[in-house]
């Protein structure tokens, strides 16, 4: 027998309600009840950091928690993410992405980070995303992106990493 639970979150500053199957993980509910469709589905396992989000402001990633046990609290997806323009335009400047589907679970992981540490050394950075996969960039891209984001750098080769 399916049973099933209300679900009440703010998503992206809006409050909503969902009632869903007790099993249904937070990522399904995000892309397919609340069409928030830029945290991904990849793993389903926790490896590949597609589906990260702030959950209560604390990166998590959302295949890992059941929907039914986030009620009552905030999720913040790619969609709901401000301020993060400089990271965005660095990524770009950097061309720290390629295909894009690891690209928001990045930004997130790396706008938390920029959040609790505004100077970052590349060791943080490459420490902050390490449970994000990226299969196409190599990451050293990425690394001077958010790197380029923190410290307004137009160059970003990674000095500090040569000793």
């Amino acid at each position: 027998m399916k049973r099933t639970i209300e679900v009440r979150l703010t998503l992206n500053g809006e409050p909503r309600s969902e009632r869903v199957d007790s099993r249904l993980l937070l990522v399904e509910l995000i892309r397919d009840a609340l069409d928030a469709k830029g945290t991904r589905i990849g793993c389903l396992t926790g490896d590949c950091g597609a589906c990260t989000v702030l959950l209560d402001g604390e990166v998590r990633k959302s295949c890992l928690v059941l929907a039914a046990s986030i009620s009552g609290n905030d999720v913040r997806t790619i969609e709901g993410l401000s301020g993060i323009e400089a990271l965005q335009e660095a990524f770009i400047a950097e061309n720290g992405f390629q295909c894009g589907f690891c690209t928001s679970g990045m930004l997130i992981a790396a706008a938390d980070l920029l959040r609790h540490n505004s100077s970052p050394s590349h060791e943080e950075i490459r420490h902050a995303i390490s449970g994000n996969l990226c299969r196409c960039t190599g990451y050293e891209s990425i690394v001077n992106a958010i790197h380029r984001a923190a410290h307004g750098d137009k160059t970003c080769a990674a000095a500090d990493d040569l000793g």
